[in-house]
C-alpha cells in the first residue's frame, strides 16, 4: 500500500510539473471495457463488461507526434458459466486497478480539426478493490455467494499488473473517441497462471 501511494504521488508531481508547459493538454476519458482472462489453463470466451474513467494526458512531441498518459480507475477480470445435467454455475470475477498508461501517438490530419491517433505502448496497474461472485443451482437448490476482496497472499491475485496496450481513435477538435487493446504480460494469480485482456471503447473530452 506505502509503494502504491508514493507511485501515485510521483505521478501527481510529475502531471502537476509539466502543466505549465504549452505542449500538455489535460482531459478526461471514460468507457465501456470488455475484459477476460487468458493462461496456460483457461479456455473460457466469455467477456465481463466493465468501465473506466480517469485523467488523459497528452504531451506533444512534434507535429504528428505525442506522449499519450493519464491515471485511470478500470474493472477488469472475467465471467465463466459451465452447465452439466440439471447442474450450473456461474463465477464472476471483478478486480479493480488504478492503471498508468505510456503511448507513443502518431497523429495523422484528415481534415480540419481531424486527426487519426494510432497509439501503442506499456502500462502499469494496481489493484484496489474487487470481489469474486458465485452462482449456481441444482435442480431446484440453488446458491449464491459474495467473495472477498479478491486482492492478497492469501486471495485470489497479486495487485501488481503490468502490459503492452495499443489503439486507434479520433479527434474532433476537443471531442476524443478511442478503440484500443490491452494485454497483460504479469501473471497475477497467486496459483497458476492467468493474466489479463482487456479492449475498451473511450469518449474524452480536452480541455
Amino acid at each position: 500500500m506505502r509503494k502504491m501511494k508514493f507511485s501515485l504521488i510521483a505521478v501527481m508531481l510529475v502531471v502537476v510539473t509539466a502543466v505549465s508547459a504549452q505542449q500538455l493538454s489535460l482531459g478526461v476519458k471514460g468507457g465501456v471495457n470488455m475484459s477476460n482472462f487468458y493462461g496456460d489453463e483457461l479456455n473460457d470466451k466469455n467477456m465481463k463488461i466493465g468501465f473506466h474513467i480517469g485523467l488523459a494526458a497528452d504531451y506533444d512531441l512534434a507535429p504528428n507526434s505525442a506522449i499519450q498518459t493519464g491515471l485511470y480507475f478500470t474493472t477488469k477480470g472475467a465471467k465463466y458459466s459451465a452447465s452439466a445435467g440439471s447442474a450450473s454455475a456461474e463465477v464472476t470475477v471483478n478486480p479493480m486497478y488504478l492503471q498508468l498508461p505510456v503511448h507513443y501517438a502518431y497523429k495523422l490530419d484528415v481534415s480540419p480539426g481531424t486527426r487519426v491517433v494510432f497509439h501503442a505502448g506499456p502500462y502499469l496497474a494496481y489493484g484496489v478493490a474487487g470481489k469474486s461472485k458465485f452462482k449456481g443451482s441444482l435442480g431446484e437448490n440453488s446458491v449464491e455467494e459474495d467473495g472477498a476482496n479478491v486482492f492478497g497472499d492469501d486471495k485470489l491475485f497479486k495487485p501488481f499488473d503490468a502490459g503492452l496496450g495499443l489503439g486507434v481513435g479520433t479527434e474532433f477538435g476537443q471531442i476524443m473517441l478511442d478503440l484500443g487493446w490491452d494485454m497483460g504480460l504479469v501473471n497475477i494469480a497467486n496459483s497458476g497462471t492467468v493474466k489479463n485482456q482487456n479492449a475498451y471503447l473511450s469518449v474524452g473530452y480536452k480541455f
